[in-house]
């Protein structure tokens, strides 16, 4: 009787998603209909006629829609790449240090959790942005000859130059994440037996070295699915980069529509694009996993 009833309970909540999809579709092509728009995508080959603060690949306002697209695509891909390596590294410094047996570190570490998850992302984005770097009283903060500046204008490192707009989203989604992410591995960490702690004590190994080959090793798989989706939820926090006046594919999107009135069609690339950066995402990070739980069964 509960399998028939299961069965029935599945299937009556897929004919319900169908019916209201069907309903979503049906009333986009009536009033797609009346207002006589329709939808196509030839607009992406007309000039964009805008200016981009920042690009990656050679852009002119001369330049196609599509290219412009392309170009806020390639930004969007940087700051959430860049982002994913750096809050990462941050998020496992606080993990590490959140699960400390100084307990002066695991306040600090713990400090930093609550504020900076209690506080909305995009109140830091403007932090870093307006008080970061354009609140400088002088155009240069940090300067080491040829290697690391920091000035009102962004960071050049090794000689390569970030705009202000790029290091302040870059700053925010990173510590944001970061805050997440250092949760998470502490709840990794946490998840292996006291035992394997005493075992790695016992045989006189330091509490770093025991973390890093003992333990960390046996936490990964309850770390992975937890990575994954803060990965997933920076990429999709990175559209406020509009907040900054960053480049990215919402931004331009964003512009798109004021100057076509094309709303559906910049809504369906803006969907597609985060789809594929969301996919990239959870297959890598599937990848990941399974060769974790390979390399376990090998051992």
């Amino acid at each position: 009787m509960n399998k028939h009833r299961n069965i029935f309970l599945q299937y009556f909540i897929f004919i319900v998603f169908i019916s209201l999809f069907g309903i979503l579709i049906n009333n986009l092509a009536i009033n797609l209909i009346r207002t006589g728009i329709g939808i196509n995508f030839s607009w992406l080959l007309k000039p964009a006629s805008f200016a981009l603060a920042e690009y990656p690949l050679p852009y002119s306002a001369s330049d196609t829609y599509a290219w412009a697209l392309f170009i806020g695509w390639l930004n969007s891909l940087k700051v959430i790449f860049i982002s994913l390596i750096l809050s990462t590294f941050i998020g496992t410094l606080i993990g590490f240090a959140r699960t400390s047996t100084h307990s002066l570190i695991g306040l600090i570490a713990a400090g930093y959790i609550t504020i900076i998850r209690q506080t909305p992302l995009l109140l830091q984005l403007m932090f870093w942005y307006f008080v970061g770097f354009l609140g400088l009283k002088d155009n240069i903060l940090i300067h080491i000859e040829n290697i690391f500046k920091v000035s009102n204008q962004g960071i050049e490192l090794y000689g390569l130059s970030f705009s202000s707009e790029f290091s302040a989203l870059l700053f925010g989604l990173s510590i944001f994440t970061s805050a997440y992410i250092a949760e998470v591995i502490r709840g990794g960490i946490l998840s292996v037996s006291r035992g394997q702690w005493e075992a790695f004590r016992s045989l006189g190994l330091s509490e770093i070295k025991g973390l890093i080959s003992i333990i960390i090793p046996q936490a990964l798989p309850a770390i992975i699915p937890g990575l994954t989706s803060q990965y997933l939820n920076l990429a999709k926090n990175s559209t406020l980069a509009i907040a900054v006046g960053y480049s990215d594919i919402y931004s331009i999107n964003d512009t798109i529509i004021n100057q076509t009135g094309r709303a559906i069609e910049c809504f369906i690339i803006l969907l597609t694009s985060f789809l594929f950066f969301n996919l990239i995402i959870s297959n890598s990070m599937e990848i990941v996993n399974k060769i974790i739980v390979s390399s376990k069964k090998y051992n």
